[in-house]
This record gives C-alpha cells, sequence and structure tokens, in this order.
C-alpha cells in the first residue's frame, strides 16, 4: 500500500529541501511556526501524493507555496496546475506568494494567510486547543 502523506520514499529529498530552503521560505517559516498564526501548526516539505509542498497545516488542509521566477514558464504552469487539481480532489486548498513579495513584505503576507485560515476554518482555529497533525 503506498501512502499519500509524507510517503517514505520521499524522505530524503524532503530532508534536503528543508537543509536548503529559499530566502523567502526562511522569512516565512520565522512567522508561521510554533503555532504562531491562530494555533495553526505549519509542517515545512511535507509530501501528498507525488508533490512536496512548502508548507502545509493538515488540520485545515491548507497548503502554501513560495514561488520563485521559474513558476511563470510555461511548463511550470502546468505542472502548478496539474498540482492544484490533485490538493483540490484532496480537499487541501493551496495559496501562492511569490518569493519577492514574501522578502519585502512578510508581515502582509502572514496577514492574508490569517485571512484564510479564518476564512477555511473559523470555528475550528476559534474554537480548538492544538491540533493533533
Amino acid at each position: 500500500m503506498s501512502y499519500i502523506y509524507n510517503n517514505s520514499i520521499f524522505k530524503e529529498r524532503r530532508r534536503e529541501l528543508r537543509n536548503n530552503q529559499t530566502e523567502a521560505e526562511k522569512i516565512l517559516w520565522k512567522y508561521i511556526r510554533n503555532r504562531q498564526i491562530e494555533q495553526c501548526r505549519f509542517r515545512r516539505q511535507f509530501s501528498v501524493g507525488p508533490y512536496i509542498l512548502d508548507f502545509y497545516c493538515p488540520r485545515i488542509r491548507l497548503a502554501i507555496e513560495i514561488d520563485g521566477q521559474q513558476h511563470g514558464k510555461s511548463e511550470s504552469v502546468v505542472y502548478d496546475k496539474e498540482r492544484e487539481e490533485f490538493m483540490n480532489d484532496l480537499d487541501i486548498t493551496t495559496i501562492r506568494y511569490g518569493n519577492n513579495d514574501v522578502i519585502r513584505d512578510p508581515r502582509q503576507v502572514v496577514e492574508d494567510i490569517r485571512k484564510h485560515i479564518n476564512l477555511l476554518s473559523p470555528l475550528m482555529v476559534r474554537g480548538t486547543k492544538g491540533d493533533t497533525a
């Protein structure tokens, strides 16, 4: 049986990505780690199916992707669309930010993430302590 979440075949790749984060990923991680936003626990480099997400909150099924310049190229656009459809089929919401947006104004990105969290799960975010995932 294959595992859809954090499949062990991607373990080394996930570790490599965590150890070689982009500057934007490092900045955002400082703001979202340790349940700093609405008590949501985010994980770095979390795999879902064949994809590795930059950040993922299992409790509310929210993926955050930080995109570099390569995401504007046509082959990346097709890949990102397939990836997002895969996530949508699993009821995972994906939000995207450009590297430059995170580097220039991380607080604005964090506020936008907070809005998404509250839209996705206003009762869960305010009504529970911690998350089990």
